[in-house]
């Protein structure tokens, strides 16, 4: 349901955010923050939908008109992920407050995620992060819960807020687990953090007690199969599975960052790149450029200034026919939509960047000057290096 990520909060997201990226709707912006819709929300919104208006109103409320169960239960589903918008603003707003970016929210399958951009400055900051989103969802139950006692004439719109109630209960409740990387498991860290002073630390400790969790989520599971609850069961332990391929991987990505911590990018970046001019065709740019050299992208300049990004990706977006009257400067991918490095950016960073923005390279620029150019290649040769100095020290 309702998540953040700070630095990817669970690493699944990393490339889920690059896959979110190519298709999402854009919802516009609140507090200067885009929102987002992914395509595979309205799988989810139409089970809902279907679930409330088939089986959860006509239980509870008989006799209503077929049309009035399905546009109530359209109004409602789509209320719950409004609920969950609000979660996931929870969160960021007290980011903001601490002066941490949000790059943006998405509404999803899973609920919704809060791509935050870095990690907490304080104990006390990860808890206040943390537990914002649940306590958006307790305020909530506790408005529909109000809504109920006023609406109880109205019996759609009882429905409606007795559902609601329900649901954001539920939602606050299950995100306070103490499964990391839920909001309860990030609350967790935040004690244990302000206890012992160490992030790492307290990151690895929180991480294990989510493992530990989700296995006995995937138990319960089990057995509620066994026992002849199958879809009770099959949900529960794929619940359990999700925890734990989390927790999992925010424990790798806490190794990966601590190796790259007090790294920049000047020292992975490599120096090998192309400077080609904007109004390069694409035919010439594979007969002079490609062909022969191996090269895969390229830094498109004009009047000696960066403007864009072009890869092979973007060359074979364009009709092969096309490619003598297309120039680079059209097919390439504007400098506005993603992030230019700088020499001093911590390759921590630099590598999310390169995750939220779907990029597998990204040039350096110092002074309005290219420096050099970040691949995904380049930082793996450089996480080697320091793997195998390492060794050789121990």
């Amino acid at each position: 349901m309702g998540s953040r990520n700070s630095l990817g909060k669970p690493i699944w997201t990393r490339k889920r955010a690059a896959v979110m990226k190519k298709q999402h709707i854009s919802l516009g912006r609140i507090f200067g923050i885009p929102i987002g819709l992914d395509i595979s929300w309205f799988l989810i919104f139409a089970l809902i939908t279907w679930s409330l208006a088939t089986s959860y109103f006509p239980q509870g409320f008989k006799g209503w008109p077929v049309a009035e169960y399905w546009i109530m239960a359209a109004v409602t589903a789509i209320l719950f992920f409004v609920s969950v918008l609000l979660h996931e603003l929870g969160h960021s707003v007290i980011a903001l407050r601490y002066k941490i970016p949000v790059r943006s929210i998405t509404l999803f399958i899973f609920g919704g995620i809060a791509q935050i951009a870095s990690e907490p400055p304080s104990a006390s900051a990860e808890f206040w992060i943390a537990i914002a989103g649940p306590l958006v969802s307790f305020l909530l139950a506790g408005f529909f819960g109000l809504l109920q006692i006023v609406s109880s004439k109205l019996v759609p719109i009882l429905a409606l807020a007795q559902y609601l109630a329900y649901i954001n209960g539920a939602l606050g409740l299950f995100n306070l687990i103490p499964g990391f990387p839920l909001d309860g498991g990030r609350v967790f860290r935040a004690f244990v953090w302000g206890v012992i002073h160490n992030f790492q630390r307290a990151t690895r400790i929180a991480a294990t007690l989510g493992r530990a969790i989700a296995f006995l989520f995937i138990a319960w599971g089990v057995w509620q199969i066994f026992i002849g609850n199958l879809s009770n069961g099959l949900w529960i332990a794929f619940i359990g599975w999700f925890l734990e391929s989390a927790a999992s991987a925010q424990l790798a990505q806490q190794h990966l960052h601590a190796l790259l911590e007090g790294h920049t990018v000047a020292q992975a970046m490599s120096q090998n790149y192309a400077l080609i001019p904007g109004d390069l065709s694409l035919q010439q740019l594979a007969d002079e450029h490609i062909l022969g050299s191996g090269r895969r992208f390229f830094v498109v300049e004009q009047a000696g200034l960066p403007v864009g990004l072009l890869t092979l990706s973007n060359m074979n977006k364009v009709p092969r026919q096309e490619w003598a009257g297309t120039s680079a400067a059209r097919a390439m991918t504007p400098v506005a939509q993603f992030h230019l490095l700088r020499t001093d950016t911590g390759l921590a960073e630099a590598l999310e960047d390169m995750n939220m923005e779907g990029m597998n390279q990204l040039p350096v620029v110092t002074g309005g000057q290219v420096q050099g150019i970040l691949t995904r290649e380049g930082v793996v040769n450089f996480l080697h290096t320091l793997q195998s100095l390492h060794h050789s020290n121990t």
